[in-house]
């Protein structure tokens, strides 16, 4: 029993062995072709290195904000608003919702939803946000409510983003 206990073993080790030096052994490489070496580019042409990502801190407190609104449509059993938002501030705004809230005539509040930017929003950014509500028949005006992560909004409604 001993001896194929160590029969064993030494055929293992010896297999283990035979692979190690045909896995290093280098595989025969076809003989180099001289070619005309290219022309070495400028130093102007190679690209900078890489620069690591910084973190910016986000913003705490009140934001400053332009929006615009593109579209307000009624499309199937939704009534889609597409607005676009411009960042005033000097810093990034993380986590942007904005909540839009429809009124009847009586200014009963009707239905409404809500539209969250989940990237930091850059300062100088523009974005477009959607907001789907669902459709009631008696809906006569909107209102939006804007909110971030690190405190208020202040929104500022124009024509055209600057």
């Amino acid at each position: 029993m001993k001896r194929f206990a160590f029969a064993s073993s030494v055929c293992v080790l010896l297999a283990f062995t035979a692979v190690s030096v045909f896995a290093q052994a280098k595989p025969a490489q076809a003989p180099a072709i001289k070619a005309a070496a290219p022309a070495p580019a400028p130093a102007s042409t190679t690209p900078a290195p890489a620069t690591p990502a910084k973190f910016i801190k986000p913003l705490k407190g009140t934001a400053e904000v332009e929006f615009m609104e593109v579209s307000a449509k009624k499309i199937g059993d939704d009534i889609v608003t597409v607005l676009k938002i411009k960042n005033l501030s000097p810093s990034p705004v993380s986590l942007l919702k904005v909540d839009e809230y429809w009124y009847n005539k009586a200014q009963k509040l009707v239905t409404g939803d809500s539209a969250a930017y989940r990237k930091p929003f850059m300062p100088g950014e523009i974005i477009e946000l959607t907001i789907k509500a669902p459709y009631k028949s008696d809906i006569a005006v909107s209102q939006y409510q804007f909110s971030h992560a690190g405190g208020s909004v202040n929104p500022k409604r124009v024509k055209k983003l600057s």
